[in-house]
């Protein structure tokens, strides 16, 4: 072969190569594209659609499992707690978390296996404290309680909750039952375990009881899904304090935080979005890292753009951190149901002011609610049961949190809201979880947004005309819309049983005020069609998510890499 031959034959064998590699290039890229959602596998479509990052969600924002630590057992036996005996352990229990209490560091007071007799309050108002059972199964510990709190001696906590109930008539009509009640102050607070910091108040309710608040600093601006943000006035704050950020809507029906928090959208905001300008309406409980001069960095990334007439701030925020309930269940009666919001106070865990913090492994029978929160940030909830024949009104309820995880929480038994984020609730994550009856996926007003439906299963039997309300909201007019923007729904897995029009997409409904949803990889056993208004980004519907089943664990891990 002459050398222009050879020449030739090498450039064409070069062509040929090269040809190769674009179309592995490009069908690599196909699927890839098949294989993962759009918006984050392709950078212009997730540049035009915002999502948000659910990784810091859970106990130290996921970067370390739950503390395992085992010294300074204090067992409450010890105290005179004795199971199976049929008498009632709430005095020896009280005697029992008061002396563990008094200790001096890590401690974990152990419960026996077998059945206890609660009918008081146990709270829990120190940091680096486990409540510890022997077990959730038939084996371990149970914690009975025979009476619900309302006939306990009315929590001093809650005073300022019962006067606001008073006050604003809140009451429980129903013409067509015959109901006209006064709302129950166990309706969605309260718990037979009880954190909280003494002294504190549970929730803002009446403007007269908002304390004075310690002013660390002022915010001046900061920008969406960043850490560092600049300040002014700063007065004692420090690398390492854990403080509340807080955003102020003082500009009306129209203000510019009410139109941030709903990313511009057609939707009519609720009244108290503006009838009280002292409220904070967007607020984190975030970890100061690193202090420059008027830059402050923060552990993890802030919820909007903040701009001065947010007036934002930073403030101290009181709590509990490194607490711990496990291993254990809750038994409550059989008992006839009243009405919505009469709840008589079967509700086994009310979790407040606690910031890294964690509930795993417990089986919750009969309750009302199994797991109430309000003002806790970075908690894992995790290996939960609930189930029996009562008509609860939440499993485990995100109400004012920020950045709690609830893992593998199986729902079997007829509860109102199921899986629920309430008012203030972001950042937030239901991962790996199922509900076997009467499925909704419940977002209750409040200016909660940004939060996350990761890998959830569902089982239903659809309405006659071939629809079901998976997406029905909850809540009252005044904090309408149901959401802000950007809440996720990230493969959900549903099992449609019983009768129904196999030839006939089902229709998931029910949310009619819920902007800029995420709704991707919706799947099931049957085909789906998703109605979700307004301006929902609906992508791999009907099709799973099978190479990255969990948005969380996705980005956690992109996070951790």
């Amino acid at each position: 072969m002459s050398p222009s031959n050879k020449k030739r034959n090498l450039v064409h064998q070069g062509i040929v190569l090269y040809s190769n590699f674009v179309l592995i290039l490009f069908f690599s890229n196909h699927l890839v594209s098949q294989e993962l959602p759009q918006i984050i596998a392709n950078k212009i479509i997730a540049a035009q659609n915002y999502l948000p990052d659910f990784s810091y969600a859970g106990y130290h924002n996921g970067e370390i499992k739950i503390s395992q630590k085992t010294t300074q057992i204090v067992k409450a036996t010890d105290y005179g707690v004795v199971a199976n005996d049929d008498l009632d352990d709430s005095k020896n229990l009280i005697k029992a978390i008061k002396a563990a209490s008094a200790l001096n560091g890590d401690v974990i007071l152990q419960l026996p296996s077998g059945r206890i007799i609660l009918s008081d309050v146990l709270y829990l108002e120190r940091s680096n404290f486990v409540l510890r059972g022997a077990g959730s199964g038939k084996e371990g510990t149970e914690i009975f309680c025979p009476r619900p709190m309302m006939y306990f001696k009315d929590p001093e906590s809650l005073k300022e909750l019962r006067e606001y109930l008073i006050t604003f008539d809140k009451r429980q009509r129903e013409k067509q039952n015959n109901i006209d009640l006064p709302f129950s102050q166990y309706a969605w607070s309260g718990g037979f375990i009880w954190t909280q910091v003494p002294n504190e108040r549970v929730k803002s309710y009446l403007e007269k009881y908002d304390p004075k608040l310690n002013v660390l600093a002022k915010v001046l601006t900061g920008n969406r899904g960043e850490n560092t943000f600049t300040i002014s006035k700063m007065n004692g704050l420090k690398v390492g304090d854990v403080v509340e950020l807080q955003l102020f809507n003082k500009e009306g029906e129209n203000g510019e935080l009410i139109q941030s928090i709903y990313n511009n959208a057609k939707v009519k905001p609720g009244s108290h979005h503006w009838k009280f300008p002292m409220l904070p309406i967007v607020r984190q409980q975030v970890e100061i890292i690193k202090i420059a001069k008027n830059k402050v960095t923060i552990k993890t990334p802030l919820l909007l753009e903040i701009n001065p007439n947010y007036q934002a701030q930073l403030v101290e925020w009181k709590h509990l951190s490194e607490v711990g309930i496990e291993h254990l269940r809750f038994t409550f009666p059989d008992t006839p149901r009243v009405a919505h919001h009469v709840e008589q106070g079967y509700n086994a865990i009310f979790l407040t002011r606690v910031f890294n913090g964690w509930v795993n492994d417990v089986v919750i029978h009969n309750a009302e609610s199994g797991i109430l929160t309000e003002e806790i940030a970075n908690v894992t909830i995790e290996n939960i049961l609930t189930n029996g024949t009562n008509i609860a009104h939440y499993t485990v309820a995100m109400g004012g949190v920020h950045n709690v995880l609830v893992k593998n929480l199986k729902v079997y038994n007829n509860v109102i809201h199921p899986l629920s984020f309430n008012t203030f609730s972001t950042k937030d994550v239901y991962q790996n979880c199922e509900i076997f009856t009467n499925p909704n996926l419940d977002q209750h007003g409040g200016a909660n947004h940004q939060n996350l439906f990761d890998n959830i299963v569902v089982h239903f039997t659809p309405k006659e005309d071939n629809s079901y309300p998976l997406f029905l909201a909850g809540g009252a007019e005044y904090w309408k819309p149901s959401h802000g923007a950007f809440t996720t729904f990230w493969n959900i897995d549903v099992d449609v049983v019983g009768k129904f029009n196999a030839s006939k997409p089902i229709v998931l409904n029910g949310m009619k005020d819920g902007p800029f949803a995420r709704i991707i990889g919706v799947h099931g056993n049957h085909n789906f069609k998703v109605e979700y208004d307004p301006d929902a980004y609906i992508e791999f519907l009907n099709q799973t998510i099978k190479k990255e089943p969990s948005l969380y664990d996705y980005q956690l891990k992109k996070r951790l890499k």
